[in-house]
């Protein structure tokens, strides 16, 4: 079974249902990078909005559901587990004080940690691994709480407008973005181009991590009696023969392009063609909207 074919992360799903599909790719464009630079020094109520509103764009864009529910299943899942790691992993030993004023000066007075301690397991065996006691204070509550809604943000807001979005549609808002750049002298075509080779080139990615893991399974291996040092081995040969296989489709890809007399094009040759109907200059106009209301938010409320 084709299992990664079923996760489609990073590639455009053609279809004619959901308002996502008539929003124009330079608002799309805006929209995810307001989701990437918002949460950076927001705080946590301000991070938890973005991914609520986030869930709700999502159920609300008329996309399939069997398009965008496993990715987000699987991202949902990533972001947890690392912001469980992030939380109940110490963060730093605690900085080392030295009283200046003599103690019997401070007996009496109730000392309160900047970082108190809000929960304690352990110590915590998990078979032959003592992982002993695991603490969760506020400083490591909120790197985990940091740490899972970023990841849940960033990649699912990049995977929702690549499902809706041709990679054209994107290499031509990229390069109208960066038009100013060209008086400098940056080849902002040539660039756009290879974004655009760059997400072509992700299906066989999943291609080759399809075969390896097949591979592996094939050969039925027990990472339990090979023990963690040979299974820490066997995990980057198999990283080193994917990064292999991939530059081999690349130099190949690249030999067929020339073997063809292929060239690479401006972006204004991959220029979408404009829905001028009245829903999607609503849609567009409300997204615009929406979008400055957010970032205005985001100033005077992003701290919370």
């Amino acid at each position: 079974m084709d299992w990664l074919r079923q996760i489609p992360i990073g590639q455009y799903v053609d279809g004619s249902s959901g308002w996502l599909r008539l929003i124009d790719p330079r608002l799309k464009l805006g929209w995810v990078v307001m989701f990437l630079l918002t949460p950076v020094l927001a705080g946590p109520l301000w991070r938890l909005g973005l991914v609520l509103a986030l869930m709700v764009i999502t159920a609300l864009s008329g996309l399939p559901a069997r398009l965008w529910w496993r990715s987000l299943l699987l991202v949902f899942c990533l972001g947890v587990g690392f912001g469980l790691l992030a939380m109940f992993l110490p963060t730093g030993d605690p900085a080392a004080t030295q009283a200046i004023r003599p103690v019997q000066e401070l007996q009496g007075l109730s000392l309160q940690s900047s970082s108190w301690e809000l929960l304690r397991l352990g110590p915590v065996q998990l078979g032959p691994l003592n992982l002993g006691p695991l603490s969760v204070d506020r400083r490591s509550a909120e790197l985990g709480l940091n740490s899972a809604t970023l990841i849940v943000t960033v990649v699912h807001s990049v995977n929702l407008m690549l499902l809706s979005t041709p990679s054209e549609d994107l290499m031509w808002a990229l390069n109208w973005c960066l038009f100013p750049l060209t008086k400098l002298g940056l080849p902002v075509d040539r660039l756009c181009f290879q974004l655009l080779l760059a997400l072509r080139f992700l299906p066989l990615v999943q291609e080759e991590l399809q075969n390896l893991v097949r591979s592996v399974a094939s050969r039925a291996v027990n990472l339990r009696q090979l023990g963690f040092k040979a299974s820490f081995g066997l995990l980057l040969s198999v990283g080193e023969r994917l990064l292999a296989n991939i530059l081999l489709r690349a130099e190949q890809g690249a030999d067929a392009l020339i073997a063809r007399g292929g060239r690479w094009l401006p972006a204004d040759c991959f220029r979408p063609v404009q829905n001028t109907s009245a829903l999607a200059r609503g849609l567009n106009l409300l997204s615009f909207v929406v979008l400055l209301a957010v970032v205005g938010l985001r100033g005077k409320y992003g701290a919370l």
